[in-house]
């Protein structure tokens, strides 16, 4: 059994996401470990529809938004020089970043 650093990536701006997961696998592939991904979650979608009069008079027509929620997964082998680089990425505001050692 191998330990691995699992890094789970949400945001909503994918080319952020995208920019984060490139970095972390170049860093992976020059020091050389073993790593997996980056794997695309399913992208959760929210949905609000709201009416476009507030009176309620009028046809009725309607303003449809949308928010994505898009996530990413890479699995890594947790060398502590690896998870220090890491660590050092500057990581926006929209991107949400978790980390976890599994065994």
């Amino acid at each position: 059994m191998t330990t691995k650093a699992r890094i789970r990536l949400t945001s909503r701006k994918i080319d952020l996401l995208n920019d984060i997961c490139n970095k972390i696998k170049d860093i992976a592939s020059d020091s050389k470990v073993k790593f997996a991904g980056p794997i695309s979650l399913p992208t959760k979608k929210l949905k609000v529809t709201t009416r476009k009069s507030t009176d309620g008079e009028g046809t009725a027509t309607f303003d449809r938004w949308e928010m994505r929620i898009h996530k990413r997964l890479l699995d890594v082998e947790p060398n502590e020089r690896v998870m220090r680089q890491i660590m050092r990425i500057p990581i926006p505001d929209a991107v949400n970043i978790e980390i976890q050692v599994k065994t």
